[in-house]
């Protein structure tokens, strides 16, 4: 027969839920063929898409019967080649409790099964109660309309059944607690696995075609204090890799890292979890293999890439542990250690013992205490290198020791004035506003319709 209403409907298998099938409508006349498909309790998902979900897993049985019906009210249907397969296909179930059934029979107890779903889920059949009765599932209900008789449901999914009926909810609880009072609960079952993936697939959809993932803004050049942390462990092993005379071992936890030169006077800790504001990196040098630590450094977890790599290309040099034994920090060693702060035009100020540069912006900076400078066995810290809100409030810091060698300090400082890095760009968030609604007139009681029927 020759289509004579402009609609045309492709039928599917559901990409998410196989035994599902959907159904994609154009057409000036699509309308027509949406309304018989939602007779038939096909849900509309999404704009002239619907699906034909069951809990029977015969969608394509129904589906192939659908389109029969559609052809005959001169709709054109495509039915996809998998699709085809499926309706093509006879089975059976296995271990159906009524073997002797016919295929047809078994369709037409699912059918029946289907429809007290559908009556439940539509808010037609209200169900008071549910148990367990050592086999099964057991329910009491009634229909609201239009028979309101009440009815006692044995089984689940495609072998429910009504198995008795009652003239009234009271009547029928009595009974249904008479029975079932040890393992009666109030109000429906929770979900079998078929309904849930029979909702599952029901589902509005928020699109006919997927949206495209939102561009990631390209990285944004910036400062060096400034810049991403990126990889702290990639960037050890790096380091470690073109570099011979370093070698890599591990503690017994798998926490911590370390890393040695092979004079065994120069050595990197690294803490892979450590807390935001905790030593993620400790650099430590002595004079000899067994003597008492010379000085030491260490860096947090979110201290940037560019700086962290200042750090280790110091190291790489070779003369990071120069540092003799004993040598007093001097104003000569200061200036040595901040010169390139100078040189940016950084501010300069006392504040008691301490001496800070900080840049224009005033989001990073380095302080010295003096006090700490000349107090070797302490554990105050000389040297400060950060960058944040504040450096009561950083966002990273590095940490020096009174004799940490003035030209590994000096590779920092000039890192911080005049080296840059990458940031991720984040993207602009939304402005969360709070609305009140005026209140609206109350929605009106409506009196529940006859239950749709599942000729498909």
């Amino acid at each position: 027969m020759t289509p004579n209403v402009d609609a045309h409907v492709r039928l599917d298998t559901h990409v998410a839920h196989p035994s599902a099938v959907t159904a994609v409508l154009t057409g000036a006349q699509a309308h027509i063929a949406l309304l018989g498909l939602e007779a038939a309790e096909w849900t509309v998902v999404a704009d002239n898409t619907l699906v034909l979900a069951c809990i029977d897993h015969e969608e394509p049985h129904w589906a192939k019967e659908a389109a029969e019906h559609l052809r005959a009210e001169g709709i054109a249907v495509e039915i996809t080649p998998r699709l085809q397969e499926a309706m093509d296909g006879e089975w059976t179930w296995s271990d159906y409790p009524m073997s002797w059934s016919t295929l047809s029979e078994i369709r037409e107890v699912s059918n029946e099964a289907q429809k007290i779903h559908d009556d439940i889920r539509h808010g037609h059949l209200l169900i008071h109660a549910h148990a367990h009765d050592g086999h099964t599932t057991v329910a009491v209900g009634t229909y609201l309309h239009p028979s309101g008789k009440s009815v006692y449901l044995h089984g689940e999914n495609h072998l429910r059944q009504v198995a008795d009926t009652f003239d009234s909810p009271a009547a029928a609880l009595l009974a249904f607690e008479r029975i079932h009072a040890a393992t009666m609960r109030p109000g429906p079952a929770p979900m079998t696995d078929a309904e849930r993936a029979a909702a599952d697939a029901r589902a509005p959809l928020t699109g006919t075609a997927a949206e495209p993932p939102p561009t990631r803004p390209e990285p944004q050049t910036v400062p060096a204090y400034l810049a991403d942390p990126g990889d702290h462990d990639a960037l050890l092993d790096a380091f470690i890799d073109s570099h011979g005379e370093w070698q890599k071992w591990r503690t017994w936890s798998d926490d911590t890292t370390h890393a040695t030169h092979e004079s065994q006077t120069l050595r990197i800790e690294r803490v892979h979890e450590a807390d935001r504001h905790g030593a993620a990196w400790t650099v430590a040098a002595y004079e000899t293999p067994v003597s008492d630590r010379m000085w030491h450094l260490t860096a947090t977890g979110t201290t940037p890439a560019p700086v962290l790599q200042a750090l280790l290309h110091h190291l790489a040099a070779g003369d990071a542990w120069d540092t003799s034994i004993g040598s007093p920090v001097t104003e000569k060693t200061v200036t040595a250690a901040t010169q390139p702060l100078t040189d940016a035009g950084w501010e300069h100020a006392v504040d008691g013992r301490w001496i800070r540069w900080t840049n224009p912006s005033g989001d990073a900076g380095i302080r010295f205490d003096a006090f700490a400078a000349h107090q070797p066995n302490s554990t105050l810290t000389t040297w400060t290198l950060w960058s944040g809100p504040s450096i009561d409030n950083p966002t990273w810091t590095v940490t020096a020791s009174p004799y940490t060698p003035s030209s590994l300090l000096a590779d920092l400082s000039d890192t911080l004035a005049h080296d840059t890095g990458t940031r991720q760009a984040q993207p602009a968030s939304r402005k969360h506003e709070t609305r009140l609604a005026a209140s609206g007139p109350a929605t009106p009681a409506v009196t529940a319709g006859p239950a749709a029927s599942r000729s498909r």
